[in-house]
């Protein structure tokens, strides 16, 4: 199992934004680019209009257990950024969890489940 890395430079959250493809839904947005490694790269961006740096902090580490759980089913090779909408922070963990398997799915980057 490759255990991703997390996506930190500037310059490459830019370049996702720029290049990659991005969908939507009620918690969370998803920008995705391929990367050309065998890695999978996760950046977090939670903005200051969430909430707090406590809220702020508890989304952080909702999204990225979320993906951390469900890591081996997502393709290899990805920049993946994951923005939290205000919305976010009345969710519970399910409900990140689920949104976040939904927009992988719009971007049709998971591998069959099961």
């Amino acid at each position: 199992m490759n255990f991703s890395e997390s996506l930190k430079k500037n310059k490459d959250f830019s370049l996702v934004y720029r290049k990659g493809r991005s969908y939507a839904n009620r918690y969370l947005v998803m920008y995705v680019l391929k990367n050309g490694t065998k890695r999978n790269r996760l950046g977090i961006s939670v903005s200051k209009k969430v909430g707090n740096s406590v809220i702020r902090h508890r989304v952080t580490r909702l999204v990225r257990e979320s993906y951390r759980l469900n890591e081996k089913s997502f393709f290899d090779g990805l920049d993946i950024i994951v923005i939290a909408r205000v919305t976010a922070k009345e969710a519970g963990f399910h409900e990140i969890e689920n949104a976040l398997l939904h927009l992988a799915g719009l971007h049709q980057i998971l591998e069959k489940m099961g």
